[in-house]
């Protein structure tokens, strides 16, 4: 058995590559794994793989990638302080937003990348990823609206997370005006971290005072 945190990632990757739970398999070029950082403390889950992720293999590297690339630049983050994935890992046809069966056959491979890299923060990009990561953990989803204006608190796997939820890049693309309200949410996540930070390093000065 694995045990180091890069084997068991690794290992997931290679079972999502044989992955046949569900029809997509059969349309995918590629399985789009998650990326980054195995050892970030911010998570970020979309939808799906697009046209250009399912070529390439891997995750946000089309025209909604470079905006939220952007978009994290500007608020002080860059791609390789993040992890990014998908709810579901391969491509539905025509960037169809996936079924509801089909969500439910990859989100044990979710939930295994989250038990993995045990993120601090968990950021949902879109109804599908917030929708799914609330109600595996029983709460109710309201909209992407109301959501997005709270930070919950949770437990997975015995360990607290701050979640939070915010609109798609693919959003933004099509509805400029979302743009500043996405900008907004990352910049929440970027002072989330510093302050996580400072009382990471104010624990360690009483541990040593």
């Amino acid at each position: 058995m694995s045990d180091t945190k890069a084997d068991k990632i690794s290992e997931l990757r290679e079972r999502i590559k044989r992955c046949r739970k569900c029809p997509l398999y059969m349309h995918r070029k590629n399985p789009v794994f998650g990326e980054g950082s195995i050892n970030s403390r911010i998570m970020f889950i979309g939808e799906a793989p697009g046209r250009n992720e399912d070529m390439i293999g891997r995750p946000f590297v089309g025209s909604a990638g470079k905006l939220l690339d952007d978009i994290l630049s500007e608020v002080g983050l860059a791609r390789e302080d993040i992890y990014i994935t998908n709810t579901v890992k391969c491509r539905p046809p025509n960037n169809r937003t996936p079924y509801k069966e089909e969500i439910e056959a990859c989100l044990p491979y979710l939930l295994e990348e989250i038990s993995i890299l045990s993120p601090k923060i968990i950021v949902t990009l879109g109804r599908v990823s917030g929708e799914a990561i609330r109600s595996t953990l029983g709460l109710r989803w309201r909209g992407i609206t109301n959501e997005r204006r709270v930070v919950k608190e949770i437990e997975y796997d015995s360990k607290k997370i701050k979640l939070l939820s915010t609109y798609h890049p693919a959003a933004a693309l099509y509805k400029p005006e979302l743009k500043e309200e996405l900008r907004k949410d990352l910049g929440r996540v970027k002072k989330i971290l510093e302050e996580e930070g400072k009382e990471r390093r104010r624990t360690l000065y009483d541990f040593f005072t």
